[in-house]
């Protein structure tokens, strides 16, 4: 058999092996998943998930909070956990940095986002907030997230 044919068919072997591995294998994140969570169950406006809360916030996660209050949280509910039918949450693993990084949310809160991770719809661009109160929202998500064990 020639080399060059073995090495390909070691390579094939060696790459799906990998790919059923990858697919196999269990999260990282127990309790996480980038699949949307079944929300058939709970009341319309209700939280999505739970959210635990950090001990203590910086002064811009602070300032971030107020800022979410004040221009999130009607639509993606306290503390971020979402609300079924209306937004959905942020602390989840399809928001976390490496998936969603933080110029998303820049981008989400100035230009809208095109519904495709959830079934709400689409978030239309939210009017009245520079780009350092989103960054301060950032700071404050990122914070619930880490708590929570989105990293």
């Amino acid at each position: 058999m020639p080399t060059k044919l073995i090495a390909v068919t070691i390579a094939i072997v060696v790459a799906a092996a990998g790919l059923l591995w990858w697919a196999t294998a269990p999260s990282q994140m127990a309790g996480h998943s980038m699949t949307p969570p079944d929300t058939t169950e709970l009341a319309l406006g209700a939280p999505i998930v739970d959210v635990s809360l950090p001990g203590e916030l910086d002064q811009k996660e602070e300032l971030g909070k107020r800022a979410f209050e004040a221009a999130c949280a009607q639509c993606h509910g306290q503390n971020a956990a979402g609300q079924n039918g209306v937004a959905p949450p942020l602390v989840h693993k399809i928001y976390e940095p490496s998936h969603h990084g933080d110029e998303a949310f820049y981008r989400a809160i100035s230009n809208g986002v095109r519904s495709h991770h959830w079934d709400f719809g689409n978030m239309p661009p939210i009017e009245g907030l520079t780009r350092a109160d989103v960054g301060t929202i950032v700071a404050y998500v990122r914070a619930l997230q880490s708590e929570n064990g989105i990293q």
